[in-house]
């Protein structure tokens, strides 16, 4: 009887080490070892580097400097010489309209792609997501090429096709030669290299709407534009705002297309902050400025991405 009573007899089983509550230490532990070589990955290759940029964003680092390798620090000089620059605010503010024009751009063929996917049958969605596929996989260095010699002013294929339309005018027209044709050789190349990535994203989120949705908005009487209004974009609104806001990112920062087309040119009515940070720092061998430049350019980026995470926040609060 006692036995049974304090559970210490023969047939009682033997308390365990471990917490019956939940996993152990090293269960828990796992999730976070898992991520330590991303993380160290990431301190590495990204941390250091902007750790780096800023500390010389402090210093008065040009070429003298940089050949005696001496240290002058010159506190916040470089920031407010940026800041009370007239050229800096002009190349921000072109900045912004650049970064709206391509992402209104690519949000709407994108989505209207992504909408076109989800109707076509196998074949030709088949055909259509090979023709994505290629372009968004194509290198940015690559693209940036086949555009130059698509918009080449002697030989290229876009030239003489206008001239077999009938504008003879545009046979040896250069598209380098003025601001609005040279960036919308820059936007059609971006918006051309983005929007698979919206179509797709658009696509897989199409598939997750119950079909029964759209057989009950119809039978309301409701049209393409009304399901689109009612139906699709409030379920898909978490993707927009996520497909934006990369997108937004990715424009912003955009360098390689806008420095390989034409170099920020011509007399750098082309530039954007981080052609700007590029031409200064390295270009005109003015690393402090560089630097302080591309400081505040990382500071505009995380403004964003604090004002997105305070949308997303406010999301999940109202769920």
């Amino acid at each position: 009887m006692t036995e049974e009573i304090t559970g210490v007899g023969a047939g009682a089983p033997k308390k365990s080490g471990r917490r019956a509550d939940g996993p152990g230490l090293a269960a828990r532990s796992t999730p976070y070892l898992l991520l330590l070589p991303a993380i160290a990955a990431t301190l590495v290759l990204l941390g250091w580097p902007l750790l780096k940029t800023v500390v010389v964003s402090f210093q008065n680092l040009n070429k003298r400097q940089f050949i005696q390798h001496l240290t002058e620090w010159n506190g916040f000089e470089n920031y407010t010489d940026q800041l009370g620059n007239s050229e800096f605010w002009t190349i921000t503010l072109r900045t912004v309209v650049f970064t709206v024009v391509n992402v209104v751009l690519i949000m709407v063929i994108g989505s209207l792609i992504g909408l076109l996917l989800e109707r076509l049958g196998k074949r030709m969605r088949l055909m259509l997501s090979i023709s994505l596929i290629l372009a968004w996989a194509m290198p940015v260095v690559a693209a940036t090429t086949v555009y130059q010699w698509l918009f080449d002013q002697n030989f290229g294929v876009v030239n003489w096709f206008l001239d077999q339309l009938g504008w003879h005018s545009m046979a040896h027209f250069n598209w380098t030669s003025g601001q609005y044709s040279t960036f919308f050789v820059i936007i059609l190349l971006i918006v051309w290299q983005s929007v698979p990535f919206v179509a797709f994203n658009m696509y897989a989120g199409l598939t997750t709407i119950p079909k029964e949705l759209y057989e009950a908005a119809r039978m309301d009487g409701a049209g393409s534009t009304k399901i689109f209004g009612a139906v699709i974009f409030p379920i898909m609104k978490p993707f927009f705002l996520a497909t934006t806001f990369l997108e937004v990112i990715w424009v912003f920062k955009a360098f390689t297309q806008v420095y390989l087309i034409n170099k920020g040119g011509p007399d750098g009515l082309t530039r954007t902050l981080p052609v700007h940070a590029f031409l200064e720092g390295i270009g005109a061998q003015r690393f402090g400025a560089g630097s302080a430049i591309a400081v505040l350019t990382i500071l505009m980026l995380g403004a964003l991405m604090a004002y997105y995470f305070r949308i997303i926040l406010k999301q999940e609060d109202e769920l």
